[in-house]
């Protein structure tokens, strides 16, 4: 479904569409084709799904946000001889970086290969997009260097049927890249301008089954959850009950713990109502905004 001209931004705001009624941003046009677009994603062969009683209802959900219509035509174009030179050293980041790291299932390997890492950092970086380190993408964000985002990904063990939130996605990398691992993503950004910029290059780069919402991160997105898996892009000292509960039964959450410089990566599963964690391997990144422990002064 990837190259499609057009892609869906979910926004904030309660939508309509009940009872015939349009959500007010939207024409009978262009509600029309949202409504064809949301049937041909869950009837789509090219994302078989094991859930498929879930999956629709999920997909209903996140539709229910409320869309805009973004045109992607004229999105920019790289250069061929650079689009060449960044091809490369994208093999040579997964051959040096990915794979020696123990990450090894086709989906995520497949999904690195192929998303332009330069494509989701500022202009002036692009040449650092390869670097084996977390990159700037401004506003006090980062994009995981690639070993840590590899093998966190490895760890919460992705499927093709599942709902995933992305909290923290910067300009969209890590968003681009679970796109193409599930069946769709939700991302969260607190900082307004990184949020318009990540859904202006998904859009341009097609991805059409992912959608970036401008808010709190503490308070990821309830009304498009319950989510099967949610991982965190940056660190955190702990992590609020109100994003734990939007986490389904049996749902997986990944993110890397901060103790003063030393850090850790975590995978939390949700059994029976309760969150059983696991520390992983070991990593750092800067912790993301909300996420700070407040410890009680006592004498």
């Amino acid at each position: 479904m990837h190259g499609k001209s057009h892609a869906c931004t979910l926004a904030l705001g309660q939508a309509g569409g009940r009872n015939g009624q349009f959500p007010p941003l939207l024409s009978r046009e262009v509600y029309q084709a949202l409504s064809a677009f949301g049937a041909l994603l869950d009837n789509s062969p090219t994302r078989p799904s094991t859930r498929s009683d879930t999956v629709p209802q999920a997909r209903s959900r996140v539709a229910e946000a409320g869309f805009l219509w973004h045109d992607t035509k004229n999105g920019n174009k790289t250069d061929e001889f650079s689009m060449t030179d960044f091809a490369a050293r994208r093999t040579m980041m997964v051959d040096t970086q990915v794979r020696p790291s123990d990450v090894t299932k086709y989906p995520i390997i497949a999904a690195m290969l192929a998303v332009p890492r330069e494509a989701y950092v500022p202009a002036a970086r692009r040449e650092a997009a390869y670097v084996g380190e977390h990159v700037a993408v401004g506003a006090g964000r980062v994009m995981l260097e690639a070993r840590t985002f590899a093998k966190l990904l490895d760890a919460l063990d992705i499927q093709p049927a599942e709902i995933v939130l992305d909290l923290g996605c910067g300009l969209g990398y890590s968003t681009a890249v679970i796109a193409r691992i599930c069946e769709a993503v939700v991302a969260v950004e607190e900082d307004e301008t990184l949020a318009t910029e990540a859904q202006r290059t998904l859009s341009a780069e097609g991805v059409d089954n992912a959608a970036v919402i401008h808010g709190k991160l503490v308070e990821g997105s309830a009304k498009a959850g319950p989510y099967d898996v949610i991982m965190l892009q940056g660190a955190v000292e702990t992590v609020p009950e109100a994003l734990l509960a939007q986490l389904k039964e049996g749902g997986r959450i990944g993110a890397l713990f901060m103790d003063g410089n030393l850090g850790e990566a975590r995978v939390g599963y949700k059994i029976d109502g309760q969150m059983n964690w696991r520390q992983v391997f070991n990593a750092s990144a800067p912790l993301l905004p909300g996420f700070k422990a407040h410890h009680a002064f006592t004498l």
